[in-house]
């Protein structure tokens, strides 16, 4: 964005409607939540088939996300899960607020993730054949348990027995279990990169047993410019890096390790898939390109430098120009052009009453565009 660092953690900037964090707009000389334009005029903001599709509301939230350290251990719902979830939590009285509080709303949370850096992922589990001989190599008596689950059942259902039984381990035995993992891994023959990041996460969450739950998982480096859509159930964590994620507009995450935040393994194992995770890494080609994202909620579309391309809307669309500049022009009725410079970090919304618009980047500007998919 420009700004002085101000020594103080920036972990994401939010572009969207949420009510935790919702961005404001700037119209003659007024300042307005983007969610309150929209609900005072959500045809003209939204656009009228995305406005009757999610209730007049914006159903994707924009981030730029920051982790320079790794975050937590997590998954998200289905909609039919946070719908029994939400209505669960709401009759027992627990308060929406509520720090132990899991579902927080009725909606499903996907999310897709593209990288401005390098960025490091843990992603889905790895096939229980290739995480059988895996933790054999590490030599360590604690993982037997691990292991017998796995050769029992090489599928999801021993992948799932073995999570849970990682994750439910008490204090003494997941410490010594931790504490041998990381010595095992400072020799043993595991996957490039598996070990540094066993060292790395033991050595921020010493104890945890999400530690050693990496050893089953997918570890994954994006390039800038490569994406990964993550659906209902994939449990994963941001190792580091920084990236564009949008998601569906929602706050249930259901999280297992590798954080001081609430953990709930009940809610996560009732929502966690433990089908082996083929990793669909997305690669953006050509100057404009939409990555897949098989939801109605969203779509992120990266533009790079020294392109100008037509923008028809049938939606309300979020703006984002990073590192030069990035020129808007829309019809408007007052006045008749209406044009916007974006400088490095900053950000527009363009209404769908505009019909359309003209995005022109320069020689150094990367531009993304946040949408509803055509047809939702």
């Amino acid at each position: 964005m420009g700004e002085i660092p101000s020594g103080e953690p920036a972990a994401e900037l939010w572009m969207g409607a949420h009510h935790r964090g919702a961005a404001q707009l700037e119209r003659a000389g007024e300042t307005l939540s983007l969610g309150a334009a929209i609900a005072i005029d959500p045809q003209g903001e939204l656009g009228g088939a995305a406005a009757r599709r999610f209730g007049g509301c914006l159903p994707y939230l924009m981030k730029v996300l920051a982790a320079a350290e790794p975050l937590s251990l997590q998954a998200h719902p289905s909609s039919a899960q946070a719908e029994v979830g939400f209505a669960r939590e709401e009759l027992a009285g627990v308060p929406i607020d509520a720090p132990d509080r899991s579902f927080r709303d009725a909606n499903h949370k996907p999310e897709l993730i593209c990288a401005l850096t390098p960025f490091a992922a843990l992603c889905g589990f790895a096939d229980a054949e290739d995480s059988i001989p895996r933790l054999r190599g590490l030599g360590q008596p604690e993982l037997q348990p691990v292991i017998d689950h796995l050769v029992a059942s090489p599928d999801a259902d021993g992948v799932a027995a073995a999570l849970q039984y990682l994750l439910t381990l008490d204090r003494g035995p997941a410490e010594q279990l931790v504490t041998a993992v990381v010595a095992a891994t400072t020799e043993a023959d595991v996957p490039a990169g598996i070990e540094a990041w066993v060292q790395r996460l033991a050595g921020k969450y010493p104890g945890d047993p999400g530690v050693a739950v990496a050893l089953l998982m997918n570890l994954v480096t994006l390039a800038p410019g490569q994406a990964l859509f993550l659906g209902a159930g994939n449990l994963h964590a941001y190792l580091d890096g920084v990236g564009i994620e949008i998601m569906a507009s929602s706050d249930n995450v259901l999280r297992g390790g590798l954080t001081q935040k609430h953990i709930a393994i009940d809610d996560l194992l009732e929502v966690v898939d433990c089908s082996p995770f083929d990793v669909p890494i997305q690669t953006a080609v050509g100057p404009v390109h939409t990555f897949e994202a098989p939801i109605d909620e969203f779509a992120l579309t990266r533009v790079v430098p020294e392109q100008t391309i037509a923008r028809p809307l049938h939606s309300g669309e979020i703006v984002l120009s990073l590192h030069g500049t990035t020129e808007i022009k829309a019809p408007s009725a007052r006045p008749p052009q209406e044009r916007v410079e974006l400088g490095p970090g900053q950000v527009v919304w363009v209404p769908a009453s505009h019909g359309h618009y003209r995005l022109t980047t320069d020689e150094h500007a990367v531009a993304f565009i946040a949408s509803v998919p055509a047809g939702s």
